[in-house]
């Protein structure tokens, strides 16, 4: 990770840690950095992001680039958008699954993927140091908000799915998709109804979408749904709940996508990326079908550039933020959905059955916000603990520590037989944490 950038763009509190100077200052860098730059920019729902956009707009046009506004937009359909209308590059001003508070900046070149570290690299030394570019005024904004149009009908004609007798609920979290994915689903014959639909600035993510399931959960079990869906702010990640209310999270999804694409042929190298943070549970399951994992760190990047040097086809996280490369090499939580929808129809199955092989163990991931990273995971007294609970678990269960990627946050998670070993060893590390005074 960069002094700016982490494992999924520039994030921050909007105004506070992520300032208007530093967003035009992306802006300009980025006009200037492209040739003959034309640049396309998308943004979620929250209330910061049209000022962010403003931003971006006023250093891109100092630069002498031509921007094209898609306005509010899911991520992959900016990424979409960048790739196959061969822009220069795609900026999405979002900040995920964070609170409305917080905002940020994904930059993607027009190969669809997100850009190289050395981009970065000077991106960050231009915020730090503004000089050395001109100032033209001699770009142009051009509104293109008919691009959107032009993702959802990619979608339509590639998965070409007829729900007639499905009923359906979706939680749009009041973000990106509620711009993006109704038109496609809708278009469906299926019985489609949606909560958590109407954006107002500051609801994004709020008690809803792909990280607080319990509203979808309950709505599911009261209105007789077969499954319900969640997308996150910017519709990268989907998760599901079945026709009982009980989540179907990443790794089951995957599971799902692996064994259907090995049984059709189509699963490279017999292969499936996850990361770190895919439950044991998932790693016992496939293999009984055969199925390899290749094991990154977490972040989407890492997934991607495992499929891409490997020549994998579908890999993913635990929060339902999953690649499927016959595609394109960016996630998509409608594209996620479309396809289970295409592999339920295939096996003719609810989604409950279709994912009963895989057991999950029991796991438990504390997030404690700390004063310095660095410090916490270089403690060697902390080190020592986390080896001897490795030890203690063995091969019914695992520990994993890691900073966040984006937040000051250690996270510690542990997987074991019962809930109870959950708890007892990721409050060892975390009153261990908190007794070495380096809680925030």
């Amino acid at each position: 990770m960069g002094r700016y950038f982490g494992t999924d763009g520039i994030r921050g509190k909007a105004k506070v840690t992520l300032l208007d100077e530093t967003v035009y200052r992306i802006g300009k860098f980025v006009g200037n950095y492209y040739k003959d730059a034309r640049i396309v920019i998308g943004m979620d729902t929250r209330i910061s992001s049209k000022d962010f956009e403003e931003d971006l707009c006023k250093g891109m046009v100092e630069s002498g680039a031509e921007v094209y506004l898609l306005g509010y937009c899911s991520t992959p359909c900016l990424a979409y958008t960048t790739m196959n209308e061969k822009f220069s590059c795609g900026v999405m001003i979002s900040a995920s699954h964070n609170p409305y508070t917080d905002n940020g900046i994904k930059i993607f070149g027009n190969d669809g993927f997100k850009i190289k570290d050395d981009i970065e690299g000077l991106i960050e030394d231009y915020i730090d140091d503004p000089e050395g570019i001109e100032t033209k005024n001699t770009g142009k904004i051009i509104e293109y908000k008919e691009a959107v149009k032009t993702y959802q009908n990619w979608l339509l004609e590639r998965y070409k799915l007829d729900l007639q007798g499905k009923k359906i609920l979706v939680d749009l979290c009041n973000g990106s998709n509620c711009y993006t994915a109704k038109d496609v689903l809708n278009r469906l014959n299926g019985s489609i109804d949606y909560i958590n639909d109407e954006p107002n600035g500051t609801n994004i993510n709020n008690n809803c979408g792909s990280t607080h399931l319990d509203m979808l959960k309950e709505e599911v079990r009261k209105g007789g749904y077969e499954m319900g869906l969640a997308f996150d702010g910017d519709a990268d990640r989907v998760l599901f709940v079945d026709e009982n209310g009980d989540e179907v999270d990443g790794d089951k999804i995957m599971y799902l996508i692996a064994k259907y694409l090995k049984e059709k042929g189509k699963l490279a190298n017999d292969t499936l990326v996850t990361t770190v943070m895919s439950n044991i549970g998932l790693y016992k399951s496939l293999e009984k079908l055969g199925i390899k994992s290749d094991i990154t760190p977490v972040g989407d990047k890492n997934v991607c550039d495992s499929m891409v040097n490997n020549g994998f086809v579908i890999g993913g996280e635990q929060s339902g933020h999953i690649i499927y490369a016959y595609d394109s090499f960016f996630g998509d939580g409608l594209k996620t959905a479309l396809l289970v929808l295409e592999i339920l129809m295939y096996y003719n199955t609810s989604l409950k059955k279709s994912v009963e092989e895989v057991k999950i163990y029991p796991q438990l991931l504390v997030n404690e916000r700390v004063k310095d990273k660095n410090v916490v995971l270089n403690d060697e007294t902390i080190r020592e603990k986390i080896s001897d609970v490795a030890k203690e678990l063995g091969d019914n269960g695992r520990i994993l520590v890691r900073p966040s990627g984006t937040e000051p946050l250690i996270r510690v998670m542990v997987e074991a037989e019962s809930d109870e070993l959950c708890r007892k060893y990721v409050y060892s590390i975390i009153d261990l944490i908190k007794e070495r005074g380096y809680a925030e």
